[in-house]
């Protein structure tokens, strides 16, 4: 039988999961000969031998490639050279290739064999907090650059010791080629610092001196994988007091982090679902419903109250599990910076911000090469949701297919480099290159000047791990949005095209692009507020997609108006009664007495003037508005002290009620567009009005709003028969409306063969999509490039949607 060669190519994440070493131990299994190295961003390998043993190698790549490896797209090709050196070995990386393909790898909790190792007293890892291999550890944390060696990364100034050599070259070690390897002679160690920076213990009495400081009741800043933590006892009060009054964040729920799963039992219900979650190698935050009897709990109320869901995490490293062996007892865990900034990843910028916040300071010589938060995740509809990309799932990769029909004729004309800047709040960046688009890690609110130099380096770090330099730059018609102006002012800096898409197209195109969807659809995309042309603050909008190039309005909730802009957003008592006055008109002044006895008298006097005469008070057709002044006329959020509060209260309160009624709205055409209809909450709210005067119990008024939006959504399903529904925006972070809501719609689907509905997973609904969703608009809509300007302008015209700057 001949000897055949084959060149192989393997594009995907197959770097920092092992996939050389697994490479490797397959082909000697084989007896083959050849060579495996890293190639930009993806492997290749030379392989040599006899047919059947080549033709199964191929098939074992896919079958039993590591548990955290991705293929995407693997190149077999046979080639006429043959190899003279016997044998298999792993070759130093090719550098020099252009990195265009390969996924990063993200950060891992350790697995089972490092967490046996840390506690075993014979091991000579034993307690080490830094102890990885090649199926756990830092990687997107530490990586400064493709291919991923440990001369890419943050340890490369840690020399390997002999036996961490002779691990690394040994083929039957489960640490050979780990480029994050370490141990107590070589790699990085803890210290504890005063919060002024002054040193007070080193190694294992710097991890004993912070469990014993979070036991008297002080709050730790730690440095974690991605940056620092706060961390504190969650049954101490008084702790919790201070870190909130430190922190400035007098209200917003903290999230818990807990020793092990049966401890996790005790305050959250969980599914079995929610469990491999929380216990999965990227150990996420996971929102659970709090347990209704409280007899165990031994948590103080203050760590989430006014919420539906717990936010809970396991030990995400060696540190975290090593901290929590000692205390045994959950803790409040919280990003390390004041309110609306990002978090700290040196130590300077630690004592700096966090001094004030912290009693002491546990942190160690590893540097950190990003910020990457927590993520966060919520099942909804028996699938994982991810609501904030972070350590663990950050950078995410996905393909990007051709979303307009007529990429079918342009084969060759794949589209350019695109980078797209997301929005204002929960930013996120999305660089397309060659076929795949990756959304970066949650950045944040861009208010900050710190916020915005980690948006600058998430742009920076992206364009040169695939080394392109984007030939567009897509952003939020919003022109006050950080990302928008830094998007202009790039774009004339180095004279290359930008194009602007709407906050609601975004929306809906990042759900499409999730589920590679590239036909006609529908799109409920509802959420607080979103820039339009007309004036008017969107977020109720309902828009139909072509398949082709164009997006039209197919419904809107009726508009209504915002006194005092965005202090209604921060007072939803405000958004209540200027829905009451847009029903009522001066009779409002009458009703609800307990809405308005939230007002002073002069507050009141102010209020009626305002919307009397229209005074800084814009329209508004945003759902999660509507959220705010039903939970305002409940009285269950008169003042919002953080983002979501009164929605979050609404259902946390809905969910105490099992009733299936509905309170009544109409879906009527708009005067001035015949084709677009008007989703109209007045009979909705007198109807409301009259359930609170019946004393009708709140949870149930609560309820039978939920399922009021939900019929809506399948009224508004009934315009546009025959297309897929995708349902995006913040207020689907909703888990009951959003299963209620898919609930009717797929039971429709079923009795009517109606077509499908999808909602998010992958991808958060809220703004940490609009990246996403601008790319796969500017990509359906901009091939080829020529055409780009066109095509916007098009599309501005029909629905103002979007325009080209």
């Amino acid at each position: 039988m001949m000897t055949e060669c084959h060149h192989i190519r393997v594009e995907g994440r197959v770097q920092g999961v092992g996939f050389r070493p697994f490479v490797y131990q397959l082909a000697r299994e084989l007896s083959l000969d050849g060579w495996v190295h890293n190639c930009g961003g993806c492997v290749e390998i030379a392989i040599q031998g006899k047919s059947p043993q080549l033709q199964y190698f191929l098939q074992q790549l896919s079958d039993r490639k590591p548990a955290q490896a991705q293929i995407n797209r693997l190149q077999c090709h046979p080639v006429t050279w043959r190899l003279e050196q016997p044998g298999f070995e792993i070759r130093h990386s090719n550098s020099e290739t252009q990195v265009t393909c390969g996924d990063i790898a993200v950060d891992l909790a350790p697995c089972a064999a490092c967490l046996q190792e840390l506690f075993d007293p014979d091991n000579r890892r034993y307690a080490y907090p830094f102890s990885h291999c090649t199926d756990c550890g830092p990687r997107y944390s530490v990586i400064q650059g493709l291919p991923y060696d440990r001369d890419n990364t943050t340890l490369q100034a840690f020399p390997l010791c002999s036996q961490c050599q002779a691990e690394y070259r040994n083929p039957y070690d489960r640490r050979f080629h780990a480029e994050t390897i370490a141990c107590p002679d070589c790699g990085p160690q803890l210290q504890l610092l005063t919060p002024t920076g002054q040193p007070l213990a080193h190694a294992s009495e710097a991890l004993e001196l912070a469990a014993n400081a979070i036991v008297r009741g002080q709050i730790v800043a730690m440095k974690s994988v991605g940056g620092f933590q706060l961390l504190a006892d969650a049954g101490n009060s008084k702790a919790l007091a201070t870190l909130r009054q430190r922190k400035r964040r007098p209200t917003k729920p903290f999230a818990l982090l807990c020793s092990d799963i049966s401890q996790v039992h005790r305050y959250g219900d969980l599914s079995p679902l929610e469990q491999q979650l929380l216990c999965s190698p990227q150990r996420p935050i996971v929102l659970l419903a709090k347990k209704r009897h409280k007899a165990t709990i031994d948590i103080v109320d203050d760590v989430a109250t006014g919420v539906p869901c717990w936010g809970i995490m396991l030990p995400c490293s060696p540190l975290h599990s090593l901290l929590m062996a000692r205390l045994k007892r959950p803790l409040v865990a919280t990003s390390g910076n004041l309110a609306g900034e990002p978090i700290c990843i040196d130590d300077k910028d630690a004592v700096e911000r966090l001094g004030r916040l912290a009693d002491c300071v546990l942190t160690h010589n590893r540097p950190i090469a990003r910020q990457l938060d927590d993520a966060i995740i919520r099942v909804i509809n028996q699938q994982p949701c991810v609501l904030r990309l972070g350590r663990g799932f950050a950078p995410l990769s996905l393909p990007l297919p051709p979303a307009g029909s007529n990429a079918d004729s342009i084969k060759d004309a794949a589209p350019p480099a695109m980078l797209a800047t997301g929005g204002q709040v929960k930013n996120s960046l999305a660089l397309y290159a060659a076929g795949r688009v990756h959304v970066s890690q949650h950045i944040g609110d861009l208010h900050s000047r710190q916020a915005l130099a980690v948006f600058e380096q998430t742009a920076d770090d992206l364009c040169r791990f695939y080394q392109v330099a984007p030939r567009i730059i897509v952003h939020d018609q919003h022109p006050d949005y950080a990302a928008t102006q830094w998007a202009r002012a790039r774009s004339q800096r180095y004279n290359i095209r930008s194009l602007e898409v709407q906050h609601h197209v975004a929306h809906f195109f990042s759900c499409m692009a999730e589920h590679g969807y590239r036909g006609p659809a529908l799109g409920i995309c509802w959420d607080g507020s979103g820039y339009s042309h007309d004036g008017v603050i969107r977020g109720g909008e309902s828009l139909c997609w072509d398949g082709a190039q164009s997006v039209t309005p197919l419904a809107s909730l009726r508009a209504f108006p915002l006194p005092g802009g965005e202090q209604a957003i921060r007072e939803p008592r405000r958004q209540a009664a200027a829905l009451l006055y847009a029903l009522l008109g001066e009779v409002a002044f009458g009703v609800c007495p307990s809405l308005w006895q939230q007002f002073s008298v002069s507050e009141r006097r102010n209020l009626q003037r305002m919307l009397e005469r229209g005074l800084n008070t814009p329209m508004c057709s945003s759902v999660g508005r509507l959220f705010d002044a039903v939970a305002a006329l409940l009285g269950l959020a008169p003042r919002s002290q953080f983002e979501g509060q009164a929605a979050m209260a609404l259902e946390a309160c809905a969910n105490t009620s099992a009733v299936q009624w509905q309170l009544p709205f109409a879906l009527t055409k708009a005067p001035a567009a015949p084709a677009t209809w008007i989703l109209d909450w007045h009979p909705t709210l007198m109807a409301l009005i009259e359930a609170i005067g019946c004393n009708t119990p709140t949870a149930d008024v609560a309820a039978a709003f939920h399922n009021t939006l939900a019929q809506m959504i399948v009224e508004i399903s009934h315009k546009a028969p025959d297309v897929p529904i995708f349902l995006s925006g913040g207020v689907f972070q909703n888990k009951r409306l959003t299963e209620t809501a898919t609930g009717l719609l797929r039971s429709r689907a079923s009795i009517r063969s109606h077509p499908p509905v999808w909602t998010h997973q992958q991808v958060p609904p809220n703004d940490a999509g609009l990246s996403l969703g601008q790319l796969y608009f500017a990509q359906a809509c901009a091939q080829p490039v020529d055409e780009l300007n066109s095509v916007a302008k098009e599309s501005a015209n029909v629905s103002g949607h979007t325009r080209k700057n």
